[in-house]
């Protein structure tokens, strides 16, 4: 049996018994709000918005058994007096990959509250607070097909009369996971605008470990998310989109930053029609050996489009892997499709938020 199929088959106990948790990605991150950020529920220029995330990752290490993962989330906003918002949203995510189907599966509720700190009809500051509560199911497939470190028999080849070390007690099992965030927006007039934001997830830190006899414990660690970006008017019709996003949990740290050229179709006062193209450049930390992390190294290069038509936007991105992976990834990257709907009304207020 070659490296590959031994790192395939010992790939759920790296993950569950010798490594913590890590959290689902996007490289869209900017299409998947309520993944971000609970501050963003409800933060949005029409009433209702629907999203929904598919991403693919490692397929060219993995084959058949390569991350999937995916999203859908609802939100809306709701006016309170003459110039502030509440949000209210859902959303579900499931992360699955592995021989064994190892996955994660999340339900939560978000809201949110932005307040109006200064500014007129078309020019106005705001400050949004919001939280999330989730049940998360985790879990993977009890199978003939697991492979166990202690089978290794040190020459690229298994022993199976090593067996079972027994350390899986419950193969599906539940936890309660918080969340809270904060975000500034500033909307400078029609064409120009900027926001920032900084949230935290799993604040109780759930034990997620699949051992049942107290001999280990796995906390999710917390995740600290700090992003931003804005919209900027380089000529008419043409503007410039940058983002970025930074991510910090455990040890693990990772930053994703970058621009789109954003494209009016159409002689349009708010821009309503758009298509758009742009390049990203993502950064993360590895292992140089079980005692030392390297801060940043390069890791993908993400190529991004983006077409919107009045309540309809659709997204498309594709990592290029820029670090040593790509020598075991025969050249595949990972690709990321998004599509978002919002259901507008009849309201008649000022440009109240960024257009995400």
């Amino acid at each position: 049996m070659n490296l590959k199929k031994i790192l395939l088959g010992s790939f759920f106990v790296l993950l569950s018994a010798s490594m913590w948790a890590q959290d689902i990605h996007f490289s869209q991150f900017y299409m998947s709000p309520l993944n971000t950020n609970p501050a963003l529920t409800g933060v949005m220029n029409c009433n209702t918005r629907l999203i929904g995330n598919y991403r693919n990752q490692w397929a060219g290490v993995l084959g058949g058994d390569a991350y999937n993962t995916y999203s859908v989330s609802y939100d809306q906003k709701v006016a309170v007096g003459r110039t502030d918002y509440f949000g209210i949203g859902g959303s579900l995510w499931s992360d699955v990959a592995g021989q064994l189907s190892f996955g994660t599966t999340q339900g939560r509720l978000s809201f949110a509250y932005s307040k109006k700190m200064g500014g007129y009809r078309d020019r106005s500051s705001y400050l949004s607070i919001g939280a999330d509560a989730a049940v998360s199911q985790r879990r993977v497939r009890q199978s003939a097909e697991q492979i166990w470190p202690s089978e290794h028999d040190g020459s690229g080849g298994i022993d199976p009369g090593q067996g079972d070390p027994g350390i899986i007690g419950d193969y599906d099992f539940i936890y309660a996971d918080l969340a809270v965030g904060l975000m500034w927006f500033s909307i400078l007039d029609r064409d120009n605008n900027f926001y920032a934001g900084l949230a935290l997830h799993h604040i109780n830190q759930p034990d997620v470990t699949f051992t049942t006899d107290g001999s280990t414990v796995e906390p999710l660690y917390s995740r600290f998310t700090l992003h931003g970006g804005g919209q900027f008017l380089l000529k008419r019709g043409t503007y410039l989109v940058p983002g970025a996003v930074f991510m910090s949990q455990g040890s693990q740290v990772e930053l994703n930053l970058g621009t789109s050229l954003r494209f009016a179709l159409g002689n349009q006062r708010v821009v309503s029609q758009s298509w758009e193209a742009g390049i990203w450049y993502r950064l993360g930390n590895r292992y140089v050996d079980e005692t030392s992390v390297s801060f940043f190294h390069s890791d993908a290069l993400i190529f991004s489009t983006r077409f919107d038509y009045d309540q309809f936007g659709i997204g498309f991105s594709y990592d290029y892997n820029v670090s040593k992976l790509r020598q075991g990834a025969a050249g595949n990257g990972s690709f990321e499709f998004s599509i978002n709907y919002y259901i507008c009304g009849p309201e008649k207020r000022a440009v109240y938020c960024p257009r995400f």
